[in-house]
């Protein structure tokens, strides 16, 4: 990829993480850019990695390049730096490398709007600077730890290398599943010493959140305080419930528009279905992503595409009789193509 064109695609990804949240990072730009996924990010963060590079699809000079180019455009865009720490959820609190070599600054720099209120911009360097949670493995797989051989059903990294919560001085901390999110918000709150507890999901292949370690008597403190307001909160999810359903309503209108405007030929009724199908709340659909949450060109063109390939192409008989998705993909695609282009002939 030359030079231009990577300085465009970076412009491009920075502009919707900007967009979405007032602020983008040299993170935001690899994973948008594919050359990472969040599990490794994940991995990288949870110590278990030198190197974000070493997870990375592209080599260290590529990673340098974009973050030179993330730095020309923000500053372009007047966009305000902030120096970030990095540190690895392990007991050590080590800082995190981005690459093996020199110049490990480019990367911690987030940068944020300058319409951000000086009080917004307070909140968000404190939160980006604080360092994350420790974070404890439920691990599938047999594993001994390092300093006494023994094991147990959560693992610490230390050194590099996995510790049991014995040896970590974490063997006192009661396990909390995940599932009420006061509960678990408050316990963390009233303990002293706590850790995310996470499952690698093979199938997703990414980490999973499973609950919180937490001290016994925060836990008990914690119930004791869901128990006295159980009724508000009850209020209070109902009346979030109803302002998430407006925000979607608003959201998939303008989904609906922008397929509309794209495609101008497509029928007004097969863009709003389009839009509420990929637009779902908790779906995971290529409609739910932060590029199509800002009205991204190529994202709304995916979901108009997956639109066309269930409704309109063999595709799913072809899976149904054991074709290879890939391969079915394949076999469909002239079909997607004329589609598109009849769908983006403008009307008479």
């Amino acid at each position: 990829m030359s030079k231009p064109n990577l300085a465009r695609r970076v412009a491009e990804t920075a502009e919707i993480a900007l967009t979405n949240r007032h602020y983008v990072t040299f993170i935001d730009v690899v994973t948008g850019l594919r050359w990472l996924h969040s599990r490794h990010v994940d991995t990288w963060r949870q110590g278990r990695a030198g190197t974000l590079a070493e997870l990375a699809a592209v080599d260290e000079e590529r990673l340098l390049t974009t973050a030179v180019l993330l730095r020309d455009w923000a500053l372009a865009k007047g966009l305000r730096p902030v120096d970030t720490p990095y540190v690895a959820s392990t007991r050590d609190r080590r800082d995190l490398r981005f690459t093996s070599g020199n110049g490990q600054d480019a990367f911690r720099v987030h940068w944020l709007s300058p319409d951000l209120s000086e009080a917004r911009v307070r909140q968000l360097t404190e939160r980006q600077s604080k360092a994350p949670d420790l974070v404890a493995v439920a691990s599938q797989e047999p594993w001994t730890c390092a300093s006494c051989g023994d094991t147990g059903p959560y693992l610490i990294m230390e050194d590099d290398r996995p510790h049991c919560l014995t040896c970590t001085d974490m063997d006192h901390l009661v396990f909390l599943p995940s599932g009420n999110a006061a509960l678990s918000r408050r316990a963390k709150q009233e303990s002293g010493l706590s850790a995310v507890v996470v499952r690698y999901n093979r199938r997703r292949k990414v980490y999973q959140r499973q609950g919180i370690l937490v001290e016994e008597g925060a836990l008990a403190a914690a119930e004791e305080r869901c128990l006295a307001d159980e009724e508000v909160r009850v209020r209070r999810r109902e009346r979030d419930a109803v302002r998430r359903a407006e925000q979607d309503v608003g959201f998939q209108a303008a989904m609906a528009a922008e397929i509309a405007r794209l495609f101008p030929s497509c029928p007004a009724e097969r863009a709003r279905e389009i839009a509420e199908h990929a637009g779902q709340r908790g779906s995971g659909r290529v409609g739910r992503t932060a590029a199509a949450r800002a009205l991204d060109e190529n994202a709304i063109t995916l979901a108009v595409i997956a639109s066309v390939r269930h409704l309109d192409t063999d595709y799913d008989r072809l899976l149904m009789s054991g074709v290879p998705r890939m391969e079915a993909r394949d076999r469909i695609r002239d079909t997607i193509e004329t589609k598109l282009t009849e769908f983006r002939q403008p009307l008479p």
